[in-house]
């Protein structure tokens, strides 16, 4: 018998991400967009696939797609790096600027990967919390940059799972504290009213950053984005950031040889062909949230605002585990927060469509009864 070969020490305790695949009617727990693709976007896509020389390797710098992302964002395409979702892309940041002796920043609660992902890098993590409301406490923010010295510093916006969006003021505030990158995750960015991306130049940044910041600032800001969410993509698996090209080059050299393959890019190139579909969806999700939200207003939970694609919601006199347990049995799904760094009898419940939103709030409002 061959010797056991022992894990890494330090991932052994380490736990994987999990988000439950279980077979419900209503799923409503991944913040995954509940519309399909737009029919021209499958129409172009099954066009392309014919084009595709499957016996050849891909585009390695995914080209064609960067262009198409770089005029989405009027930036040049050096600008724009892609991956197998924004979580790869956030793998190949750390890769690049993390690992033993460096320190990544994070804010909690927020995206549990920031930290899992950090850790399998080998990256140091140090963190704050954030207030009762889930924003963050600028001046706890400030002396874990000052004492630690991070060379990463993330935030999400709008932050998963609490559901704030950063404005433009904050981003730069901690610009100008942070000695290193500040990632700013915006998975679900374009649900939000604002974007880290208009501190960016090119184009003309919309928020003042004091003069002798703005270029350095500009340098060590990166945004990332991802298809899975409100272009309905998820599948894909197709995330990028936008950043200075130095950052881009750095990520280039952690990532594995031909890591997007030809049908990710193009489905991603092609979607890009249909914007107004994408933001059709959007107007429909953010209406839905304002629906979603005014129900539990009315039910005896706790919520807090949202700028994403999901609602944060504390119930008051049922245990948390106990509803989403009465919730599973009616084949309704959410996510289970209630165990998760700062959110105690927390859950996460994701905008569907109109009919599922109407099945889950009846669901919500049998499994808070006392005796359902």
């Amino acid at each position: 018998m061959s010797p056991r070969v022992p894990v890494r020490p330090d991932l052994q305790l380490l736990e994987g991400y999990h988000s439950p695949q279980v077979d419900v009617e209503v799923r409503l727990n991944a913040n995954e967009s509940p519309l399909a693709p737009p029919e021209a976007w499958l129409a172009d896509l099954r066009q392309e696939l014919g084009r595709i020389a499957f016996n050849r390797y891909p585009d390695r710098g995914a080209f064609a797609l960067r262009a198409a992302l770089g005029e989405l964002h009027q930036v040049e395409p050096e600008r724009i790096f892609c991956a197998n979702g924004s979580n790869e892309v956030l793998q190949c940041l750390l890769l690049a600027y993390g690992g033993p002796g460096r320190r990544a920043a994070l804010f909690e609660p927020t995206y549990s990967l920031h930290r899992h992902i950090a850790m399998l890098t080998g990256t140091d993590v140090v963190s704050a919390g954030r207030t009762a409301g889930f924003e963050l406490d600028l001046p706890a923010v400030d002396a874990l940059l000052h004492t630690h010295q991070p060379v990463i510093t993330f935030l999400c916006s709008p932050n998963n799972p609490t559901g704030l969006a950063e404005s433009p003021a904050t981003v730069a505030h901690v610009l100008s504290q942070a000695p290193g990158l500040v990632v700013v995750d915006e998975a679900y960015g374009e649900l939000a009213p604002t974007s880290a991306l208009s501190l960016g130049a090119p184009p003309v940044p919309a928020v003042s950053v004091p003069e002798a910041l703005a270029e350095d600032a500009a340098s060590r800001l990166v945004a990332v984005r991802t298809f899975s969410k409100t272009w309905s993509m998820a599948a894909c698996r197709l995330g990028y950031l936008v950043a200075d090209p130095e950052v881009v080059q750095a990520c280039e050299g952690t990532a594995l040889p031909y890591h997007l393959d030809a049908f990710t890019q193009a489905a991603g190139r092609l979607a890009l062909r249909h914007v107004d579909a994408m933001h059709e969806r959007v107007a429909l999700l953010i209406e839905q949230r304002g629906r979603l939200a005014a129900a539990l207003a009315e039910l005896p939970v706790e919520t807090w605002p949202s700028q994403a694609n999901f609602v944060l919601f504390r119930p008051l006199s049922v245990d948390a585990h106990q509803v989403w347990e009465r919730l599973l049995a009616q084949s309704v799904l959410v996510r289970d927060c209630s165990t998760w760094r700062g959110l105690p009898g927390c859950l996460r419940v994701t905008v569907g469509t109109p009919e599922e939103n109407d099945r889950f709030v009846a669901a919500l409002r049998r499994s808070l009864q006392e005796d359902p």
